[in-house]
This record gives C-alpha cells, structure tokens and sequence, in this order.
C-alpha cells in the first residue's frame, strides 16, 4: 500500500471588496430577500485590482510558512481553477517563480471545476516520494471576471478567493480514499471557451444541477466512507463545496448528519469553485477548530459534470 499524506498547514487569501446582495440590486432585478431565500448567501468578495496570482501566491505563501518547511524537499505544486490570468503559462508554473520553489518540482493546473481539490489532494497524493514528501496544493478562482451580471439567475452565486494547504506524505499516514468521478455534460453548468464561442461566461440550468448535486455527493460520501473503512462518527468535521445552501442541507438530511459537523460559510462568500473547501479548512484552522488527528471529509461537485471526496487527516497543526 503507497504511503498517504496529512494536511499539515493551511492558508487562504480574500480579495477586500466585499459585494452585498443589495448592491447586486442595484444592477440586477433581484434583492436581498431573494438571494437570501434561496441560495443561503448574503455577500461575496470580488477581485478589483488584485490577479489571480495574487490571491493564490498569497494563500500558498502563507501555509508554506505555517508549514515551516524545508521548499527543497516540496514535490509537487498544483493549483485548482477553471480560470488562471492566462491559459499558458500556468498559475503554478508562476508560483514556482514568485515562491522561488524548485525547478524540479511538477508545477501544473488542474480542471475538475468545484471538485478540484479533492482532485487535487489525490493527484499530489500519488506523485509524491520519500525523497520529496511534501505537497503544495492552492485552489485559486476568480469567478467574477467569467459572471454574466445581466443573468440575476447566475450573478448572485458567484465570488473570489484563495485556499490553500501543504501536504505531507508519511508512511504512518493513511490513504485519502478518494472517489472521484465524473459524467460528461456540456449543457447543465459550463464556460464558453472556444475562440469565436462567446464572451466566456458561466452557464447554469439550476434544477439539473441541484438534483445532480444532492444525488452525487451523499453517493460519494458514503463511498468515501466505505473505502477507508470507517463510519461518520469517526468524522470530525465535514466540509461540502459551498454552491447553495439549499444543496447543503438537503445533503446533511439525506444522510442524517450531525448540523454541528458539517462547517459552513457560504453566506459570506457565496461559490468560489475549487477554492471553497480549502478557504473552509483555513477559517477552522483560524479559530482553533482543526486540530491534529482530526479526521475531514472534504466533498465536491461541479462542472464536468464533476464529483469527488476524500478523507484526509490534520497532522502537525496544534
């Protein structure tokens, strides 16, 4: 059996704006009791002068320095996001610049849409060795600049931010077991991206997406669960892609979970794709309530149509 990996630090980074739903109001025929009523969210940040860059090499410097770890030994740098400031080159390749980390550590983006970090956490899982036993993971999403602010259906979802987490491969460590997958679907939740196709903008039919969504992640919780051998009471926390409100208790009462388990935050920051489950392991981490030993269950779905979730376990935090 490969060895697992440990989250060891966390980090995260908010652009300053702050978006109310009355401002959205103020463009959009919509209101705060609309918003409010049925996605849960109540404000969102959003990128003004800060890049894409910046919010992910802010978030991966700060939990490389509560990591306090040796960068020659780092193996693998990944960054979750649908949208970097550029296509080529990567927004890891420029964190392997800004961060001055090894030239010969794989430095790549990846596109799972919002279940790219528990992508991303399998992915570095397997390619790190004894030699280099430490991860970089950032899931970084500037949603705002791909929002349709005539579409009062989609505007309102949407914000900004950063997370990110350094792993650590350890023989003692156990496996993730992750479940991912995926359902090809070009229609419920997409971005145009073609040359010629259309200003890219983020394109959702509601009702698929919720039904899909209540649908797969209990499926791959419970999968999850069944993989590492383990019950929810085992579970310290559980933390959800945070997509709507809606979604996350219909969630907590299909699979009769505990409401004190499962963190939520959506209200202050709406949907940040990928970024959502790491910024919530950051706010734990924070206020004191991610301690070493904890056992997480991390769960997304998104555009894909995507799925996937992991049991990942807190090391080295106090």
């Amino acid at each position: 059996m490969l060895p697992g990996i440990r989250i060891i630090a966390t980090g995260g980074c908010l652009p300053e704006k702050v978006v109310t739903n009355d401002d959205l109001s103020k463009i959009v025929d919509t209101s705060d009791e609309w918003i409010t009523k049925r996605t849960g969210i109540h404000e969102r940040r959003r990128c003004v002068t800060e890049t894409h860059l910046d919010l992910a090499a802010a978030a991966a410097r700060q939990a490389l320095e509560r990591a306090g770890i040796d960068r020659a030994q780092l193996g693998v740098c990944l960054v979750t996001t649908v949208a970097g400031d550029t296509i080529t080159p990567s927004t890891a390749c420029m964190l392997q610049k800004v961060l001055d980390l090894p030239e010969d550590a794989a430095c790549f983006d990846l596109n799972a849409a919002c279940a790219g970090f528990p992508y991303g956490l399998r992915v570095t899982e397997g390619l790190l060795t004894e030699d280099r036993p430490y991860g970089l993971i950032v899931s970084c999403e500037v949603l705002t600049r791909l929002t349709d602010y005539t579409d009062r259906s989609t505007c309102v979802l949407f914000g900004d931010g950063a997370g990110a987490v350094v792993v650590q491969q350890s023989p003692d460590a156990p496996e993730i077991c992750a479940v991912l997958g995926s359902r090809g679907d070009n229609q419920a939740l997409y971005i145009d991206g073609a040359p010629g196709a259309g200003a890219p903008y983020i394109h959702m039919q509601g009702q698929p997406v919720f039904r899909f969504a209540v649908d797969a992640m209990p499926r791959c919780s419970l999968a999850v669960l069944e993989k590492a051998g383990v019950t929810m009471d085992r579970v310290d926390w559980v933390v959800m892609h945070q997509a709507n409100e809606r979604i996350i208790d219909h969630v907590i009462r299909k699979m009769e979970l505990p409401p004190e388990k499962v963190y939520k935050n959506i209200a202050r920051y709406g949907n940040m794709s990928s970024a959502c489950i790491p910024v919530a392991l950051n706010e734990l981490y924070e206020a004191g309530r991610l301690r070493s030993g904890m056992k997480v269950l991390c769960v997304g779905f998104g555009g894909g149509l995507t799925w996937g979730g992991c049991l990942i376990e807190i090391g080295g935090i106090s």
